[in-house]
């Protein structure tokens, strides 16, 4: 039964689309489930790679980490540093890294000097390809990013970003869904990129959840399916291959992974009735590549080790009884949830376990030489090496690597950020700002009103953003950005707020910050009208829940932050909340979910 409720949410969902001309039928049949019988051109294709690669050039292809630098040849000092403390004294970019060793792909982050703009992206995208083709392996690279739109967003404007995914989940429409990942998936294939490290398919039921929150679809089980069936056909209708994550789901746990270690204490049945169907709707729309969470799920393997080195939830569950056989990666191998188990017992764990592909871990050169050691122990079979590289190169061919992995200049200039694109996402985002409480009827204010306006709160950005679309809709504005709010800012902002008609004040995760509950208690004690913002989950009310007007916007992405002035300027609000809001204690129903008023 739950086989073919996750399986309908995916048809079904993507069926719809076809039916409004969202997306064509052959697009969609395209991105169909691979088996593990691809087509004769595919299998023949990465065959003759494998039978030219060593066992050295095998293990290596299962390898995914980062390197520092905007060009393939960068020589900037900070790079040229950053990589040999990585990777040895002789490796100093990206082409003597793929000299030394033939890995399967590469992750861009900003951080690694990778993001800076979508013409540098491309060029850096080309030299990589060109070194991977040149060493001896001569195999084309994987190259990923974790584009997911919202809060987590690598590579800014002028690409136009999406909203995230809570916002889409509050529009109610999952070709939505699909738009915004067909272009986001359009754009980042011009930038040479063809793996999106997105969507999170976690179904948010923790209202508390420091690891999805906004990233999360919403709390209900069939609509996150339904979303995830359509952002996997609209990435692979448009030349990137998807990657549903994070399996078996982050969605009951507080912690985020990056950080320490999660345990969900759901049972096998609440996991496989909540967490498991969108990830068999992921499946169904043809996701080529899955992510292992490093969550603890006792309920699916009793020996307390994380999902992504369990050998009873990748292969016990997301093989045999999910039947998937696309390529399957680690969550980030650096993560603290892994950071009490030895690294080299990580990566023998997690190919044992059935993972496909291992992402940034500590140690580069110890890892590959520990994967080499447990093949020569007999730790690890050189059969079950083949089985995962046979994945990632069908997952290659797939893609079209093997005939062109390179892009081009032109790609980028008729491709990226054009209006089309930019009014796709605006669009979204308009649809998605929720009016939760308009109890004083405060909302809307009118441009051109003679009314002064304090803009407050939370993020330097967000503010000043919001503060420049309420001034330029007419209205007389005053911004005083609070940081994390002391004593003494609370008091300068409970002043401005009575000498100003209205105050908005923007909150990002108030449920776990003090400071910010306090803001907003002192503000809602001034007397003045107040409207409260959430530009992260819609959860923060909970810890105000006095507060008489009170708007969802999801994220803080300038489109979001644009359609929540728009609302607030009179934009008629369209959005529903996709998730329940509970009282503080998490013990009664604050808001339910669905709720959305209109002006």
């Amino acid at each position: 039964m739950l086989h073919r409720i996750g399986r309908s949410a995916g048809y079904t969902a993507i069926a719809a689309m076809v039916a409004a001309g969202v997306v064509s039928a052959p697009a969609v049949a395209a991105t169909g489930q691979h088996t593990a019988d691809p087509n004769s051109r595919i299998a023949a294709q990465v065959q003759a790679a494998m039978a030219r690669m060593s066992l050295t050039d095998k293990v290596e292809q299962m390898f995914v980490t980062y390197v520092y630098g905007a060009s393939a040849d960068t020589t900037t000092a900070a790079d040229v540093t950053a990589n040999q403390g990585l990777y040895g004294a002789d490796v100093t970019n990206g082409q003597q890294l793929l000299a030394r060793y033939h890995l399967g792909g590469v992750i861009y982050f900003a951080w690694s000097d990778n993001e800076n703009s979508p013409q540098q992206v491309a060029g850096l995208s080309n030299g990589l390809q060109s070194a991977a083709l040149a060493n001896s392996a001569g195999l084309p690279l994987q190259i990923s990013t974790d584009q997911e739109g919202g809060i987590v967003n690598r590579i800014g404007a002028p690409v136009a970003v999406s909203p995230g995914n809570m916002a889409i989940g509050a529009t109610f429409d999952p070709a939505n869904a699909y738009r915004a990942a067909a272009v986001s998936g359009s754009e980042l294939r011009a930038m040479g990129i063809n793996v999106d490290d997105a969507p999170v398919v976690d179904v948010n039921t923790n209202p508390a959840n420091s690891a999805d929150g906004p990233r999360s679809f919403g709390d209900r089980t069939a609509a996150v399916a339904a979303n995830a069936a359509a952002a996997v056909a609209g990435y692979q209708a448009n030349g990137v291959a998807a990657q549903a994550k994070h399996f078996p789901g982050l969605g009951d746990t507080t912690v985020n992974t990056d950080n320490g270690v999660a345990i969900t204490n759901e049972t096998r049945a609440q996991i496989m009735a909540t967490d498991i169907p969108s990830f068999r709707a992921a499946i169904a729309a043809g996701a080529r590549s899955i992510m292992a969470a490093h969550i603890v799920a006792p309920a699916l393997d009793p020996s307390g080790l994380p999902a992504s080195l369990s050998q009873p939830i990748v292969t016990g569950l997301l093989r045999n009884t999910l039947h998937y056989n696309g390529v399957v990666i680690t969550d980030s191998l650096a993560a603290g949830a892994l950071a009490s188990i030895p690294q080299s017992q990580v990566m023998i764990d997690a190919i044992n376990a059935g993972d496909d592909e291992l992402l940034m871990p500590t140690n580069l050169p110890d890892a590959i030489n520990d994967v080499l050691a447990a093949v020569q122990a007999g730790t690890i079979s050189p059969a079950r090496i083949d089985q995962s590289v046979r994945r990632i190169l069908t997952l290659k061919a797939q893609e079209g690597l093997f005939a062109n992995p390179y892009t081009s200049s032109g790609a980028v200039t008729s491709t990226v950020g054009t209006p089309a694109h930019d009014a796709t996402m605006t669009g979204i985002a308009q649809r998605s700002i929720t009016l939760v409480r308009n109890n004083d009827h405060v909302l809307p204010l009118a441009g051109n009103s003679g009314r002064h306006v304090l803009v407050t709160g939370w993020g330097v950005s967000s503010t000043t953003e919001v503060a420049g679309d309420l001034t330029n809709a007419g209205l007389t504005v005053q911004r005083l950005w609070t940081g994390s709010p002391n004593s003494s800012a609370i008091a300068a902002a409970v002043a401005a707020a009575r000498s100003n008609d209205v105050t908005v004040v923007l909150t990002d995760n108030a449920w776990s910050d003090t400071t910010q509950q306090n803001l907003v208690a002192a503000l809602l004690a001034a007397g003045k009208p107040l409207v409260v913002a959430a530009v992260g989950g819609p959860y923060d009310l909970s810890y105000f829940p006095a507060a008489p007007t009170y708007l969802a916007a999801y994220g803080y992405q300038p489109t979001s932050l644009d359609a929540l002035a728009a609302t607030i300027t009179g934009a008629d609000p369209t959005g529903r909340l996709p998730v329940t809001i509970p009282n503080a204690a998490d013990t009664a129903t604050l808001v339910p979910y669905g709720t959305g008023l209109h002006y």
